[in-house]
């Protein structure tokens, strides 16, 4: 699988799959509309690196700030093929450690980023725009 750099020309398609994951599933408030998940994601694009499952149409996404992954998401329709350990994959190329926040409400991906050698240094009551509980995960080279 392909892992390229998001262009301009990706950008309505990455919104789409963050504001379907949103509004298919049940535990996290749908606080943004359709408007809203394009502002977001073509911030994204604009201030960090953004890169995606390649050829188009893309099939999920990974944003990197330095050492911070502030958005993952891969569609629903493309889950548990490895699309997600590739956009990994990607944003570990060229670091030694990463870190990023998940809900503890999600347990598969809680559970995939333990698989992928991710552990847990933080957690919150809820201090999001969604008020739900998380936890922060880290990744460092070498680690095991």
């Amino acid at each position: 699988m392909k892992i390229a750099p998001a262009t301009s020309a990706h950008v309505a398609a990455l919104a789409r799959i963050r504001g379907d994951w949103a509004r298919e599933t049940p535990w996290i408030p749908v606080l943004h509309s359709r408007d809203d998940d394009l502002k977001f994601v073509t911030h994204l694009a604009e201030k960090v690196q953004v890169f995606v499952t390649d050829p188009a149409p893309p099939t999920g996404f990974i944003s990197v700030d330095n050492d911070a992954v502030p958005a993952l998401y891969v569609a629903p329709g493309a889950r548990s093929q490895g699309i997600g350990t590739a956009l990994l994959d990607r944003a570990r190329d060229g670091r030694d450690h990463l870190r990023l926040w998940c809900f503890q409400t999600n347990p598969g991906a809680r559970c995939f980023y333990a698989r992928e050698g991710f552990t847990e240094i933080d957690r919150t009551d809820g201090d999001n725009e969604e008020g739900l509980p998380d936890v922060q995960f880290a990744w460092e080279r070498g680690r095991a």
